[in-house]
């Protein structure tokens, strides 16, 4: 197979605390190094809580960031010095809020119509049939094109916002959050959407989200990220049904269920650790009840087969 993407180390760090002369009080690492191959036509899910990570990591993939550390490489080509409008042309993102993301000056036509000018340079007849070939792919209708993003549903906004990814002719997506803010029913008709587009375009996503079932439901890898880093890699349907890391196993087990009575994951402790003074040795430790001496000592690394990895010195078997 081909390779998509490809991350080597890549990671991400802020100051904190940022004083006029001199250094900063404090670093938050963000997105600790790395290091992932998305294969062509592929689509990796990133799962993980509120402040994992998720989000920096898609907005690094899009050049919205510029890395502290590690290249980015798309189909053999490193993106880490390359030009913007080469990002836009290789790589798109997909926002969480559809309506917000859409520039509430300008109407759809002109949203429409920036990428086809500042990315590819075609002229107006050009840029016509291409939206209107996109407006068809997404269902859409081309008298929306002159309205205002106020004036649709969420639904309806966020085919616009796949359209205008779609409008860039990027081969990868990065879909943050892309469903989580519409109602279920409009969340299917997206999800088949993104299936279709993927099947017919050959397209390659990472879909982002905090929503176990979905993420299983459409992807063919899973990376689960925990402060910062990669904790378990492996096939959708095994990560979920026969978890590796234990933080793994807390985040399916803390995902609501109808019928099932809403409980308190076990553990320790249930917050995340604090970004300026992290643990040492594995971040995970404080919550996990498998935790040994050896995991206040080092950090663990991603081992196991090739199917399914896990950071954890005491994996679940």
């Amino acid at each position: 197979m081909t390779t998509a993407l490809k991350l080597d180390r890549l990671s991400k760090s802020f100051p904190v605390g940022k004083r006029l002369f001199g250094a900063p009080k404090g670093v938050v690492h963000a997105v600790h190094p790395v290091s992932l191959e998305v294969q062509k036509g592929e689509t990796l899910g990133i799962v993980g809580e509120s402040g994992c990570g998720k989000s920096t990591l898609a907005r690094l993939l899009v050049g919205l960031l510029a890395p502290t550390t590690g290249a980015i490489e798309i189909q053999g080509e490193p993106l880490d010095n390359a030009d913007p409008a080469l990002f836009g042309r290789r790589i798109q993102y997909v926002f969480q809020d559809p309506v917000s993301s859409l520039n509430p000056r300008k109407t759809i036509r002109q949203v429409m119509e920036a990428p086809l000018i500042h990315l590819h340079g075609m002229d107006r007849a050009a840029r016509a049939a291409r939206i209107s070939e996109i407006f068809a792919t997404v269902s859409l209708r081309e008298e929306f094109l002159d309205r205002y993003p106020h004036e649709f549903s969420g639904g309806q906004a966020q085919r616009i916002g796949i359209a205008r990814a779609l409008a860039a002719e990027a081969e990868i997506l990065i879909l943050d959050e892309p469903v989580s803010a519409l109602d279920v029913s409009v969340q299917a008709q997206v999800l088949n959407l993104l299936a279709d587009l993927k099947t017919r375009l050959g397209l390659t996503y990472l879909f982002i989200s905090h929503d176990l079932a979905v993420v299983e439901a459409v992807s063919d890898r899973i990376a689960v990220l925990y402060f910062g880093s990669v904790v378990e890699l492996g096939r959708a349907e095994d990560v979920f049904r026969k978890p590796r890391h234990p933080y793994t196993r807390l985040l399916a087990d803390s995902a609501p269920v109808v019928g099932r009575p809403l409980t308190a994951p076990e553990g320790r402790e249930t917050e995340l650790p604090d970004p300026l003074n992290p643990p040492k040795g594995c971040a995970f430790r404080a919550r996990c009840p498998n935790a040994i001496e050896r995991c206040g000592l080092e950090v663990p690394a991603l081992s196991g087969d090739a199917s399914q990895q896990a950071a954890c010195f005491n994996p679940l078997a």
